[in-house]
């Protein structure tokens, strides 16, 4: 394991180290405090904080292994489901198999709860916790590394250029097929980075970044034998409205207009928090059937193989087709919305004035972005076939 020391998660005799200096670090008070009560952050932040810091004080005395980190993160994560969605539902997740382990790749929309949300439904199936794969990019605050390397993230080094790039993508490679043989689950996302207009898209460059480790093993395998030995199964992650939908909007709207985004120190936890705590309506994750190879493929017919499924497993949302016809009006006839969604006239009518009044609440220059991030989906699941 020594090859993997600077990526790996935590291991159970760090932790209890590692939540003590997290409860000393001031600046993980401050923005829980800012995000959670930014009236009284804004008159009072010094008292706030204190008392944000105590009640962490106190929900973390007995922690002392990765098992108890993920107790706690159970017991917010049944809060936050209750109370951030309308419901959450899953399928497919008959077709996996409790004594085997699988590598599940998902489309991204949100950085913490993506993960958050295949780990929670895996686990609740009898099967153990995910090693969830993160970008070390994200993780610029110290007490974001802490945080999600507690939570059994291991690091993807993304902040590396040339040779260093292709030294830490065989070593992340490596890793992933390690874990699978030690007979750990793991997740990682299609893409990198969130996809923001709504497009759900498998990179080429993950594929080959897995096939790396056994293409220059001893056994030296084929990307089939490689891919089949990984167990992927694709996941489909579809969210009745995305909390972070203004920033993204407002990320890509600065890159039209200016040409770059530039991120600033609080710009992921602000992300990070917005997709946790924000609503999301209706939540769907569905678990595809695992991809196996009976001939020699491209890491593009992996990554279509992967795409189709998680496209065709997406649920989509009343929301997916009102920003549709509100963008379209000829696409499709939006009559037949109720039949189609298994609804009322009357529900539609609801769903429909509630997301103008979303929309209300956003500077009209992001609504062309909101309404494609939210409608192609729909494109999406037409033209999946025709790639």
């Amino acid at each position: 394991m020594e090859e993997f020391e600077d990526i790996r998660p935590y291991r159970d005799e760090e932790v209890r180290p590692v939540v003590e200096r997290l409860l000393k670090d001031v600046d993980l008070s401050k923005a829980l405090a800012k995000f959670e009560h930014p009236l009284l952050f804004k008159f009072l932040p010094g008292w706030i904080t204190e008392k944000v810091q105590t009640t962490l004080t106190k929900d973390l005395a007995h922690v002392q292994t990765i098992h108890d980190v993920q107790l706690v993160i159970e017991k917010y994560l049944d809060k936050l489901i209750e109370s951030t969605t309308s419901g959450l539902t899953s399928e497919g997740l008959n077709k996996i198999d409790k004594d085997e382990p699988y590598l599940f790749i998902s489309n991204h929309r949100d950085i913490s709860m993506d993960p958050a949300l295949v780990n929670y439904m895996i686990y609740h199936h009898g099967l153990d916790t995910l090693q969830i794969a993160i970008g070390d990019n994200l993780l610029k605050r110290p007490f974001l590394s802490d945080l999600m390397r507690l939570n059994k993230s291991f690091l993807v080094k993304r902040s590396v250029q040339g040779r260093d790039l292709l030294k830490a993508s065989k070593q992340l490679s490596a890793y992933i097929h390690h874990c699978i043989k030690s007979g750990e689950n793991v997740w990682i996302a299609q893409r990198e980075g969130r996809a923001k207009d709504g497009i759900d898209k498998t990179e080429t460059a993950i594929i080959k970044m897995l096939h790396m480790a056994d293409r220059e093993s001893i056994l030296k395998l084929t990307l089939q034998e490689s891919i089949n030995s990984l167990n992927i199964v694709p996941v489909s992650i579809s969210y009745e409205f995305d909390p972070c939908d203004r920033l993204k909007a407002e990320e890509l709207h600065t890159i039209e207009t200016t040409g770059k985004f530039e991120k600033d120190q609080n710009s992921d936890v602000r992300s990070i928090l917005s997709g946790i705590v924000g609503d999301k309506g209706e939540v769907h994750v569905a678990f595809g059937s695992r991809i196996v190879f009976s001939d020699a493929v491209t890491a593009e017919g992996v990554a279509l193989q992967i795409d189709e499924q998680i496209i065709k497993n997406y649920k989509l949302h009343a929301v997916n087709y009102l920003a549709m016809e509100m963008i379209q009006k000829d696409y499709m006839d939006f009559s037949r919305l109720p039949d189609l969604l298994d609804t009322t006239p009357g529900e539609i009518s609801q769903k429909r004035s509630a997301f103008k009044k979303r929309l209300a609440k956003i500077p009209k220059k992001l609504h062309p972005y909101i309404l494609n991030m939210y409608a192609n989906p729909v494109i999406r699941k037409s033209e999946i076939g025709k790639d």
